[in-house]
């Protein structure tokens, strides 16, 4: 099944990700979108093919094609924007599996499409859908002038991030910090490692052969990162940081080897730039408490959105949010790029280790609450929206329900939120809590309850 959403579309690379398919979708984009239009990919495998296909429908559909080459997402937008571009596309399936692939799309203003225009758009793809591939309406042959080639497209994003007032590269250089930087083999390979050491980092490489293939899961979850857990403790590093395949999400461990979990990404992110100039934050429904505490402690607001990056960049720039994100590791911050970045995530937390006390990955995150995060996917022959909320409401009757995105039920010392995902064919279940005991049992009787009212597991 071709998934498709404000995340853009997903799907089986031998399956419904095809080179056809993408062709579609770029012809569709470049005609609702004409000029010059930004092509990027993760380098998973597959992709360099159905980055031609994208290229192919630009150019039959009139548009012309800017290569970017292998480049993180965040990447495409900064390319977009920087250039008055048309649009983007970039090639990835993001934090699925090697098997996936997808496209995710930009508008003019180096953003992801907002709900209202990827509606718009997938109609188009589904009224081109009924003229033949192979004989698309106003089809040319490429000419020299249709494709021109960026050759260095991250050279512009890094010297974005190093620019940002909220980057102390001259006490990141004076302290010299010694940083396992694991990219899986993927794009993030062509940005981070370069990145740290033009901040003035020690950098040890991990997972940076985009040659190889995935070499652990794509998501930089704690799970996962065996390895440089592993590797930090070997290196004598002060920390290590770990994306997913297009960079868009970065995890860190600390200095003793503890993958400390994705949602310590955004929070320690955010204390580093609210130190600097205080303004509204912005998340998710399903990103910690720590958002919470922090605009108590700085004195600012905080504002909740759907899940999908598009809807809290919509509300970043409705509220001037100084910093804001998703608890999966997702920092965004605008005087980089709206949308979510690694690499500004790196620099700001390399910031945050290397200016006054504590130093350390550890003490960063003692400053907060700990609060215990249990995440669960949990795959269902059929399930609906509908079918998610009945099953909450039933299980959960005490609590303050929010039906924005799913249903997020909340107390004074704990949370559960259940949604319909956006990339995968799955129910995403959240839970926190001030003990994991609490936080799994949440996530048990949410899961307990939608397989019931939903149908079979």
């Amino acid at each position: 099944m071709l998934i498709r959403s404000v995340s853009g579309v997903r799907g089986l690379t031998a399956g419904e990700v095809t080179p056809d398919v993408v062709r579609r979708y770029g012809g569709a984009f470049a005609a609702r979108t004409p000029g010059d239009i930004a092509v990027g990919w993760d380098s998973r495998s597959g992709g360099d093919v159905l980055k031609d296909a994208v290229a192919a429908g630009i150019i039959e559909a009139g548009g012309r094609v800017v290569d970017v080459g292998v480049v993180p997402t965040p990447t495409v937008g900064v390319v977009v924007k920087r250039h008055a571009l048309a649009g983007g596309v970039m090639i990835t399936a993001s934090h699925n599996p090697e098997e996936y692939n997808g496209l995710k799309f930009f508008s003019r203003r180096g953003v992801f499409l907002d709900s209202e225009e990827v509606a718009r758009f997938f109609s188009a793809v589904d009224a081109a859908g009924e003229t033949p591939v192979d004989t698309p309406r106003g089809a040319r042959a490429p000419g020299a002038s249709d494709v021109r080639r960026m050759d260095d497209a991250v050279g512009e994003h890094v010297a974005l991030v190093l620019a940002s007032p909220f980057v102390n590269a001259s006490a990141v250089s004076a302290a010299h910090p010694r940083i396992v930087m694991d990219c899986v083999n993927a794009a993030g390979s062509v940005i981070l490692p370069r990145l740290l050491r033009e901040l003035g980092c020690e950098v040890v490489e991990l997972y940076t052969d985009m040659d190889s293939g995935f070499p652990r899961g794509a998501e930089p979850t704690q799970e996962h990162l065996k390895e440089l857990c592993r590797t930090v403790v070997a290196e004598n590093a002060v920390a290590g940081f770990a994306c997913d395949p297009d960079a868009d999400r970065l995890a860190v461990v600390d200095e003793r080897g503890v993958a400390i979990g994705e949602e310590f990404t955004l929070a320690i992110a955010s204390r580093v730039v609210l130190k600097a100039r205080r303004g509204p934050i912005v998340a998710n429904m399903s990103t910690s408490r720590m958002m919470d505490d922090l605009a108590e402690e700085f004195e600012v607001p905080v504002y909740r959105t759907p899940i999908g990056e598009i809807n809290v960049v919509a509300k970043m720039e409705e509220v001037g949010a100084v910093i804001g994100g998703e608890g999966n590791g997702g920092v965004i911050l605008p005087d980089v790029h709206m949308g979510r970045d690694s690499a500004t995530a790196a620099a700001l937390i390399a910031s945050g280790l290397s200016t006054g006390e504590p130093g350390t990955v550890s003490g960063l995150a003692a400053r907060f609450t700990h609060y215990s995060s249990v995440k669960r996917k949990l795959r269902l022959d059929s399930v609906t929206r509908e079918g998610i909320i009945e099953a909450m409401r039933a299980a959960f009757r005490e609590g303050e329900l929010d039906l924005t995105d799913g249903a997020k039920i909340a107390w004074p010392d704990r949370w559960i939120h259940a949604r319909m995902s956006g990339t995968e064919p799955v129910v995403r279940v959240i839970a926190e809590a001030a003990r994991e005991d609490d936080a799994n049992g949440l996530v048990e009787e949410a899961i307990s309850a939608i397989t019931r009212t939903a149908g079979g597991a």
